[in-house]
């Protein structure tokens, strides 16, 4: 059986482990990103991971990296990632074939996350399948008849950045009101700090923790959050219909909270299609889920 050496880069951490092609995780281990110190420290940090593996008795039959966005996913090299900066021209497929002499395969890591999912967790045996996931960002990567879409160039969609409301307020991305600055994690600390000043809140746990003890602002911040990811849904289901939506993220652990009114949303607007059709379920394979995407995406390419 083999074993692929998995690569999940995030801008907090960097996680590796030793995956096998069932999808189970037989060994894993990380350590803090730190971006600014540069592209190749963190590459050296990723070889002495995959060196200790090995060391460990696990044969490696390749390396699978899920890494965010914009990159090349044939090429491996890193465009200019708002989370990695500094990172730019970078390149994965050439530094890690060269230090261990095995094949490498890169994903963006919302791409490679909808493969693992749709291969061992939730989205098992959708056809049209769409992985979200909703935290500090909304991302997300979609398998249409089973295989992973790709726009021009192999570029990865952002499915984040769908205008919600012109008239919002203005994310990094240039628009205003696009979902990831609508919905997102710190969507909800500032629509929270906005209205109420003298408190502070961490993260949006802490805005979920208030709504769950009744406070009335934090309540109608669910409400607001339902809307929109209902909506953002909403727009999904009617042009993909999909099979199936698996959410993801940290925002979603908190979905009860929210998704009754995201549901609402969508029986309202969807009118067009069988959106009832469409299942909505929660992603399956937790924290786990960009090593495991790793892997599938290195399985896909190599097998």
């Amino acid at each position: 059986m083999k074993i692929i050496g998995a690569v999940d880069i995030g801008g907090t951490k960097i996680a590796v482990g030793a995956v096998r092609e069932d999808g189970r995780i037989v060994k894993q281990c990380e350590c803090p990103t730190e971006p600014e110190k540069g592209f190749q420290q963190a590459v050296k940090r990723v070889a002495t991971m995959l060196r200790d593996l090995s060391d460990s008795g696990v044969e490696l039959a390749g390396i699978g990296v899920g890494c965010p966005g914009p990159l090349n996913p044939f090429t491996g090299v890193i465009g200019n990632v708002g989370t990695l900066p500094g990172w730019q021209g970078g390149n994965l497929v050439d530094e890690l074939q060269s230090e261990f002499g095995l094949p490498v395969a890169v994903e963006n890591d919302a791409d490679a996350a909808a493969l693992g999912e749709a291969r061992w967790g939730s989205g098992a045996s959708s056809g049209n399948f769409i992985y979200l996931t909703i935290g500090t960002g909304i991302g997300g990567g979609m398998l249409l008849d089973g295989r992973l879409y790709r726009g021009v160039d192999g570029a990865h969609p952002e499915i984040g950045h769908q205008v919600l409301d012109a008239s919002g307020p203005r994310c990094y991305c240039g628009a205003r009101g696009c979902w990831e600055i609508l919905a997102s994690g710190p969507a909800m600390v500032s629509w929270m700090c906005d209205r109420q000043p003298d408190k502070q809140f961490a993260n949006a746990s802490d805005v979920c923790e208030d709504a769950r003890r009744g406070d009335p602002l934090a309540l109608r911040c669910m409400q607001r959050e339902g809307y929109y990811i209902g909506l953002g849904l909403a727009n999904l289901i009617t042009v993909f219909v999909p099979h199936k939506i698996a959410l993801g993220g940290g925002v979603m652990k908190s979905s009860s909270l929210f998704m009754n009114t995201a549901r609402t949303v969508i029986r309202e607007i969807c009118t067009q299609v069988p959106s009832e059709r469409t299942q909505i379920a929660l992603a399956s394979l937790g924290p786990d889920v960009g090593l495991l995407g790793a892997a599938r995406a290195w399985l896909l390419r190599y097998r």
